[in-house]
């Protein structure tokens, strides 16, 4: 799944999504800080293709970008839209293919601006990136040409606090960088930064007003932030080979990023530092069990702002969810399974 599938919803509850071989199911909170609902098939019975992504508004409605299969060989891109965690989603609705017609070009990525409007990006047929945007009162704009080249693995999507839409993708030379000028504007491409960077390793988050920073993990393995307009930072090595998620907290009075990742030991791994300061150190400290190989790790705050920590295992469909604690500094209550 590309993208943050662990959320709070607009009713508080905390739900996850899960891909399957052809679908994606969902498991929210029966009421808050309760029991979980069993998995459910989100948005008909509609088969789709691996890879799907999810973003999430302001408005904390969830949107979903998947492949669908249309005739042997080709496929086109669906969406739906989730209100509330404990509701049916909205059934697929087609949005096409960035080249009208052929198979699946790269994995989807979605954002939503401040007015919740979709933004579907998707590598196309050339190598560069293309999007369409959900109209905001109903149907969707055409597909746009982003340009770019030579695009590899997942794209990054991430709405800024501005409410304005970045992406981040990664290429053999290193990271492109679009961003909205304005609302509804399309995003232009602004940046192209030479970088070492591992396709597939890219995680973007806002860290202040003006600002988002992306996490990746260079050649070397290390995990690096970068701001565009600034060099890439080298944070700390990585903790292990999968992507790193990340949340911005207080933690004991200061603003600060939280890094989760699956360690190379097979236990989930956190590190914090100062948002923005990562010049200021940071350094890994492993919670939980030892984890499957596909396990994932994923962020988020409840509706008290504690820090939420969740692993799901796309092999087993085992889910636990950990929270930190109502006292000084990181520690976590016991993981619990769901």
């Amino acid at each position: 799944m590309n993208g943050d599938w662990f959320i709070r919803g607009r009713d508080g509850r905390l739900s996850v999504y899960l891909p399957t071989d052809d679908a994606v199911l969902c498991r929210a909170e029966r009421a808050l800080g309760g029991s979980w609902e069993p998995p459910r098939r989100l948005g008909g019975e509609q088969r789709l293709r691996p890879g799907p992504a999810v973003g999430q508004g302001a408005d904390r409605y969830t949107h979903l970008a998947a492949w669908r299969p249309t005739k042997p060989g080709e496929a086109g891109l669906v969406h739906s839209t989730h209100f509330r965690p404990h509701l049916a989603a909205l059934d697929w609705t087609p949005i096409g293919h960035p080249g009208k017609t052929g198979d699946r070009t790269g994995p989807p990525a979605v954002a939503v601006d401040a007015r919740g409007r979709a933004h579907v990006f998707v590598r196309n047929q050339a190598g560069g990136v293309s999007m369409r945007m959900q109209k905001e009162k109903g149907g969707w704009d055409p597909w746009r040409d982003l340009k770019g080249g030579d695009v590899q693995g997942e794209l990054a999507a991430v709405t800024g606090q501005s409410g304005l839409v970045e992406l981040y993708a990664a290429t053999p030379a290193g990271i492109l960088h679009w961003r909205q000028e304005k609302p509804a504007a399309v995003p232009t491409l602004e940046e192209a930064m030479d970088a070492s960077v591992r396709p597939d390793t890219l995680y973007a988050l806002p860290t202040s007003a003006t600002d988002t920073t992306l996490f990746h993990t260079d050649d070397s393995g290390d995990l690096c932030a970068w701001r565009p307009g600034t060099k890439p930072t080298t944070v700390l090595p990585s903790a292990g080979p999968s992507r790193v998620s990340a949340v911005r907290c207080e933690l004991d009075g200061h603003d600060c990023t939280l890094l989760a990742q699956r360690s190379a030991s097979g236990r989930v791994a956190f590190a914090a530092y100062p948002t923005e300061q990562e010049s200021a150190g940071a350094w890994w400290t492993e919670s939980g069990p030892q984890l499957p190989a596909d396990a994932l790790v994923s962020l988020t705050v409840d509706e008290e702002d504690r820090v939420m920590a969740a692993t799901l295992s796309p092999s087993t469909g085992r889910l636990l969810i950990s929270r930190r604690k109502d006292e000084p500094g990181l520690a976590l209550e016991a993981w619990r399974e769901v």
